[in-house]
């Protein structure tokens, strides 16, 4: 027999609506719209960064320059071609600028400045090629007889220049283009670069002191160096008047052989 439902039965038996809610939010369809739905949020939030990264940078980056921030400011100061290509500065003496042609080819020959070289001509000979030290040091850029091959003649300028400006340059190297450095190396040996200050020999330390002067002024446009000044009056004055008189004598005789040429030709004949 049907037993009647009542009003309060009925209300136990249906479930309530917050209930019914949950379950439907775990359906299979709910969820497969809500992995849609973050897929198209992923897909539109990378889309729009590429965009935005598309409008910054139009075109990609042909290369990528690296730049040796470690490397000193005083580096290719004078070396390089662009050091080569310098002016010879008129601060030098005139015996130091009587060989400006040939300092200008030596300086593109090994890419250092020509102020570098006129300041040791300046310095080692005042321009006299004929000149030789109480060390052994010999001829325009006074080397020293070991660093010549057997057989060479130390006084022509060709050859002691060649030999003088291969230390030269190789000491510009080892200082990393200081040129105070080179020139105490120039005159001390290459070790003394790396040594400090203190170790030097005091003539080592006047040659620092003096080259690095009267080249700085060399380079600043200067048309007169207090510093070589200073140097003539200290006794270099004596050597460039030795200087003065060699290239006097030199020229004599480049021009008696001139003369002599015609004569000389006419008895061949």
């Amino acid at each position: 027999m049907k037993q009647p439902t009542t009003k309060n039965q009925r209300k136990t038996t249906e479930q309530p609506p917050e209930k019914k809610r949950r379950f439907r939010l775990r359906s299979p369809r709910w969820l497969g719209l809500v992995i849609v739905l973050v897929f198209l949020c992923a897909l539109m939030g990378f889309t729009g960064a590429f965009t935005g990264a598309a409008l910054v940078l139009p075109e990609p980056a042909a290369y990528v320059e690296v730049i040796d921030t470690n490397r000193p400011f005083y580096a290719n100061a004078a070396m390089g071609p662009e050091a080569a290509r310098s002016s010879l500065s008129p601060v030098f003496t005139d015996t130091v600028q009587y060989w400006a042609p040939m300092i200008q080819a030596w300086a593109l020959m090994y890419e250092v400045d020509p102020n570098v070289i006129a300041t040791v001509i300046q310095i080692e000979s005042c321009g006299d090629p004929t000149v030789s030290s109480n060390a052994g040091a010999q001829g325009l850029f006074q080397v020293m007889p070991f660093h010549f091959q057997p057989g060479e003649d130390m006084l022509d300028v060709q050859t002691n220049a060649t030999r003088g400006m291969n230390y030269l340059a190789e000491g510009l190297r080892k200082a990393d283009g200081h040129v105070g450095l080179a020139l105490a190396g120039y005159n001390g040996g290459h070790g003394v670069i790396n040594r400090g200050w203190a170790t030097w020999h005091s003539e080592t330390k006047r040659y620092y002191q003096w080259g690095s002067k009267i080249y700085e002024e060399a380079r600043s446009g200067a048309q007169t160096s207090e510093a070589l000044q200073d140097w003539l009056n200290a006794g270099g004055q004596a050597l460039c008047n030795r200087a003065r008189d060699t290239q006097s004598r030199l020229e004599m005789q480049y021009q008696q052989r001139v003369a002599n040429q015609p004569a000389a030709v006419a008895a061949a004949r």
